[in-house]
């Protein structure tokens, strides 16, 4: 199953998006969704009004969630790139929700920074509270994947130790535009070759990887993550990117006003979106 947040005249809709038509399932997101205990079924027998999915403006998959956790460091490729050891526990840091834009929304870049790089990422949602949970129980509270673009201004994320403030600028953050289903998926995409991740600028393929490479995968980071703090419906786990980013480049590639940067992970969708320079 596929699910996700639309715009409409009305406000935005919580929706299964099917083949061609997606369908209101009656709340005004998907957090509100994945709140109901009964999601699942509730979406599935969902009947509300329909909408073309050819022309569906996609907000935020989930516009407020609590919580943005994002992972560092967490791609074997990108880790030796960078110059530095596999970790031993995975990186944390956060974004807060005005970072979010839709899956197709411009990205904003701030005339403050001359290094706005592109972060290609599969992130998991989570589908129920979870609390100390094992491997199972983790996996159980996943309700699906999307894409996130961790656009990242290196400069400021350079300026100290703590990587939140290269991070969480406004109007900076694709995400979307649908949420898929693990039964759909076939697996969390750390075993059976994984799934292909992917960033192109400009139609240039930047990174090109599986998602295999992780050093910790969705339902290892879910546990973990659960065993600092509860996780609610609507929590949003960006897992990290593979090599290949701009700032790792030799000379270094960033965005740069009206460039289009398109990030994508294999069965679960793509970001793809115009960067404009904001003053």
């Amino acid at each position: 199953m596929r699910l996700a947040t639309i715009r409409t005249a009305a406000g935005t809709r919580a929706v299964r998006v099917d083949s061609t038509t997606a369908t209101e399932t009656g709340e005004a997101d998907l957090r509100a969704l994945l709140s109901r205990p009964d999601w699942r079924a509730h979406a599935e027998a969902a009947a509300g009004p329909s909408h073309p999915v050819e022309g569906l403006d996609y907000a935020p998959l989930v516009p407020s969630p609590e919580k943005i956790i994002c992972v560092g460091l967490n791609y074997r490729d990108h880790v030796e790139e960078m110059g530095h050891e596999p970790p031993a526990f995975p990186t944390l840091f956060a974004k807060y929700a005005p970072a979010l834009v839709g899956a197709f929304d411009d990205i904003e870049l701030p005339a403050v920074s001359e290094q706005v790089d592109y972060e290609a990422e599969l992130t998991v949602v989570i589908g129920a509270p979870v609390r100390n949970a094992d491997d199972a129980e983790a996996a159980a509270a996943i309700a699906g994947y999307t894409v996130l673009n961790d656009v990242s201004v290196r400069d400021f994320q350079g300026r100290t130790s703590q990587f939140l403030q290269g991070k969480t600028f406004e109007h900076s953050t694709p995400l979307g535009p649908v949420l898929v289903t693990p039964d759909e998926l076939g697996g969390d995409g750390t075993s059976g070759g994984g799934w292909a991740i992917s960033s192109r600028l400009d139609g240039e393929v930047m990174q090109s990887s599986t998602t295999d490479q992780l050093v910790f995968g969705a339902v290892e980071l879910v546990r973990y993550l659960s065993a600092i703090l509860t996780l609610n419906p609507g929590d949003v786990i960006a897992t990290g990117t593979p090599g290949g980013v701009g700032h790792a480049r030799r000379p270094p590639r960033y965005l740069t006003d009206g460039a289009e940067i398109v990030v994508a992970v294999e069965g679960v969708g793509e970001c793809r979106n115009r960067c404009v320079l904001v003053k």
